[in-house]
């Protein structure tokens, strides 16, 4: 009888992850029972760990984010998936991908922090896309002379890099020997293309001032001033305590 409840279980919500637009916490799981049908926290947590193992040999994987569960295609089949859209993912400029880098591992972290890192300013249009991604928000700010955003993370950032908690980022060893391996790689391409005179070089989000021989294993081995240890618990009390408008203290 056991079996069959949490086979019929498993089945639920399955149903209730595929018809989702958006990762299911347990607790919005169990909300989706009524008081009479609801099962046991421990029996949803144990169908779920049936579902994922039910995954193993297919396509789809059954994967637990920051905000809870949701089935996505394996990484192997992304390829042939993406031929189903004619639009392509967005590409991100290097200047984006470093003031992430260092909003992430640096957080809560100010714009004059980032730019004392990267060397040359932060663009508004850079804020402004992390932002409209909802992959940072302003968490407060710094007590400081103009009291400067302190830019963090958010919980969207975690989902779409399939992260449960900051704790998950790639330690920074490891970041920054990605980033010598392709820069090595990028200098390679770059040394067998021929060079036309007449080849015009798109102009960088950070402006004509950004310094290009600075790799991001450079800005990875520069200090920040340090800052304490930021649970997500903690940015989440600081989301509900600031409501102020991200774009009012903008440099």
């Amino acid at each position: 009888m056991t079996s069959r409840v949490n086979t019929e279980l498993a089945r639920i919500l399955q149903a209730l992850l595929l018809a989702a637009r958006e990762p299911l916490s347990l607790d919005r799981l169990l909300a989706l029972f009524t008081e009479a049908e609801r099962p046991p926290r421990e029996e949803i947590k144990q169908a779920l760990q049936q579902l994922q193992e039910e995954a193993l040999g297919s396509s789809q994987e059954l994967v637990e984010l920051a905000s809870g569960y949701r089935y996505q295609i394996r990484a192997d089949y992304a390829s042939w998936v993406s031929r189903l859209w004619e639009e392509k993912p967005p590409r991100y400029s290097r200047a984006l991908l470093e003031t992430l880098a260092l909003i992430a591992y640096r957080q809560p972290a100010t714009r004059g922090e980032i730019e004392e890192v990267r060397g040359v300013s932060v663009s508004s249009q850079i804020i402004r896309t992390l932002e409209d991604r909802e992959w940072v928000r302003v968490v407060g700010h710094r007590e400081v002379p103009g009291r400067p955003a302190l830019y963090a993370t958010t919980r969207q950032f975690l989902d779409y890099f399939n992260l449960q908690s900051l704790n998950d980022l790639p330690p920074l060893d490891e970041i920054r020997e990605l980033a010598e391996v392709d820069e090595k790689e990028w200098q390679d391409d770059l040394d067998k293309a021929p060079v036309s005179p007449l080849l015009e070089l798109p102009e960088d989000e950070d402006g004509p001032d950004s310094d290009e021989s600075l790799t991001p294993a450079d800005l990875l081995n520069q200090e920040l001033p340090e800052v304490s240890e930021l649970t997500f618990a903690d940015l989440a009390e600081r989301f509900s305590d600031d409501k102020e408008d991200p774009k009012k203290d903008e440099k």
